[in-house]
């Protein structure tokens, strides 16, 4: 077998054997990588016999439908509107329960519209696992069709009191508990039965999935490929004969239900409220590949392989997500159907929609499952077509859509994502010119969201205070690299504030308390041209601690943290006054 060949298919399948890393060297992926790859793919390529046919299998592969008819641009922010922000972790809202919900959410969508606010973005809301309440990263669902019940509205519950950590396991025991009594004193209703209708076999297939991998976690019997062999086939006979009259699986579409309500009840809360967009949803980029899509919608995914990130320079080592998606085959070979089903379950219930990286619309890093990160290979997937089924269920929805564009960017992506409408994301660390220096607003992005941080990132405070240096040395940065990330630091804290200097939001010496540095950080980026400003609400609150530390698990308390009541602090009413007046004048 010649390695022509091999790279030949490894081309056609949507491989790319050569690419430039993030120091703009050229790299040649391994004959072994591709093989692996192009096996979990379904092309066999160890002989040359093999690659033949392989080739023969791609050449006659379904082509992508007909799309001729698709609005070209998704919908849009109005023209020359200046509009802003609030980003918040649902289960950190205080309210009358352990976490925030949808029900908490409503009231804190309708108390940032009271303050000028014109949408509340927030993190997914994505269905996790119910036999597994330790599992609760956002980004890491089960599926992305279905909602976490967890975030269904409790009654008359007392607000947690002392903790400041949530403890998802107790959160999940007591709220499925009371759940559960509810759904005992329930009798039906047409709305339930209307919304069981239209969910048809996806909607089914994951009540299903959520009965079964119970059972089977009970008895230590963890991911559906070790269930046994007849509980496998999501369209077996066994299975199928799980019907809707089950009580169990009744009980799962009761709960997909009620949070499908409350969730759609938040969002015309906040519309009502005045807000000009509402509610931004938030789409992982992928799923756990022991999820219930995985199970019932086996053709679309790919299946041995892992998503992450190629070795970069914030990760010499690479990223292994532990996720997997869409196989561009299987999305070909359906029409798009479980692409098009996960855009329209995103933006039911939300005026906007961020796409978790995005630059996964192009392409993905796919690493072979037990491989290292390092040993992966970019994937391509059908850009235009996928452009414009979101453009299409966008302008349906009246839903803006923003590309989180964030990291290693392939060259023509971010203008290929402007010339459908699609807003891309620039944040305030990241935008610097040659020099490292900051860049001022006139000159940020006009076709994307602005932003302070990220949840991935350090808040205002916790930048300028290198608590986030602080984080990275207790969970295993070196004392070196600890001294050398807070050399730096101090570096860019004199541009920052040179920076905001500059165009009058802030006067004076460098100061050592944050508070200034956050009330001027919010004016500069008000002066950008970005149709929207995003602010976490740990920046106006003025906290140090950020809601997730990537690269970690247990070492740092990511997506635990509650909030205090955001509104009810001074600062953070005075910062978001600020906001309202800066951006319309």
């Amino acid at each position: 077998m010649s390695d022509r060949a091999l790279t030949t298919l490894a081309r056609k399948a949507g491989l790319s054997p050569i690419w430039t890393d993030a120091h703009g060297r050229r790299r040649v992926v391994t004959r072994e990588t591709l093989k692996a790859v192009l096996q979990a793919l379904g092309y066999l390529a160890e002989t040359p016999a093999q690659i033949s046919e392989s080739l023969h299998q791609i050449d006659h592969a379904a082509a992508a439908e007909d799309l001729a008819d698709a609005p070209r641009r998704a919908h849009a922010i109005a023209k020359d509107a200046k509009l802003w922000a609030v980003a918040v972790q649902i289960y950190s809202l205080p309210g009358t329960g352990d976490i925030g919900d949808f029900g908490t959410l409503a009231d804190f969508a309708v108390d940032a519209a009271r303050h000028g606010a014109d949408a509340v973005a927030i993190s997914p809301v994505h269905a996790l696992f119910g036999a597994r309440p330790a599992h609760f990263s956002p980004y890491s669902p089960s599926t992305r069709l279905f909602l976490n019940p967890l975030y269904i509205p409790l009654d008359n519950h007392a607000p947690a009191l002392g903790d400041s950590l949530i403890d998802w396991p107790r959160v999940h025991a007591d709220r499925m508990q009371t759940f559960r009594n509810q759904f005992g004193a329930f009798r039906g209703d047409e709305k339930f039965d209307a919304f069981v209708r239209d969910g048809g076999e996806r909607l089914l297939a994951h009540a299903r999935f959520e009965l079964l991998d119970q059972r089977f976690v009970s008895r230590n019997i963890y991911g559906w490929r070790n269930w046994p062999a007849e509980w496998r086939d999501a369209n077996g006979m066994s299975v199928r004969a799980l019907d809707a009259d089950h009580p169990e699986i009744r009980f799962q579409l009761y709960l997909q239900w009620r949070a499908d309500a409350a969730a759609g009840e938040a969002q015309a809360r906040a519309k009502k409220a005045g807000m000009a967009i509402g509610l931004i949803a938030d789409m992982a980029v992928g799923v756990d590949p022991d999820g219930s899509l995985c199970w019932s919608s086996r053709d679309e995914m790919l299946h041995g392989l892992n998503i992450g990130a190629p070795p970069d320079i914030f990760n010499p080592a690479g990223q292994d997500w532990g996720l997997t998606t869409f196989s561009p085959d299987g999305l070909r070979a359906g029409g798009f159907s479980g692409f098009i089903a996960t855009l329209r379950a995103a933006m039911r219930n939300a005026g906007g929609m961020r796409l978790d990286h995005a630059m996964g619309l192009r392409r993905l890093w796919v690493i072979p499952r037990g491989a290292s990160a390092a040993d992966g290979v970019y994937l391509e997937y059908p850009l235009e077509t996928m452009m414009k089924l979101i453009a299409r269920e966008s302008v349906a929805h009246n839903c803006v859509v923003i590309a989180e564009d964030l990291g290693t960017v392939p060259s023509g992506f971010r203008g290929a994502i402007a010339r459908h409408a699609l807003y891309g994301m620039r944040v305030l660390w990241f935008e610097r010119d040659s020099k490292g220096d900051f860049i001022l607003p006139d000159a940020w992005d006009k076709t994307a969201a602005a932003l302070s941080t990220t949840h991935d990132l350090p808040t205002i405070a916790g930048w300028w205070t290198d608590r986030d240096i602080v984080w990275r040395r207790k969970t295993g940065a070196t004392v070196a690299a600890a001294r050398e990330a807070t050399k730096v630091r101090a570096a860019d804290r004199k541009k920052l504030w040179r920076a905001l200097k500059q165009v009058r939001c802030a006067k004076g010496a460098t100061p050592d308390a944050p508070a200034p540095v956050i009330d001027a950080s919010l004016a500069f980026l008000a002066k950008t041209p970005s149709p929207l400003v995003i602010v976490p609400a740990e920046d106006l609150l003025g906290l140090r601690e950020q809601p997730n530390l990537p690269g970690t698990i247990d070492q740092h308390p990511n997506w635990r943290r509650r909030l205090p009541d955001v509104f009810a602090n001074k600062a953070a009413r005075r910062r978001a006054l600020l906001l309202s007046e800066r951006r319309k004048p």
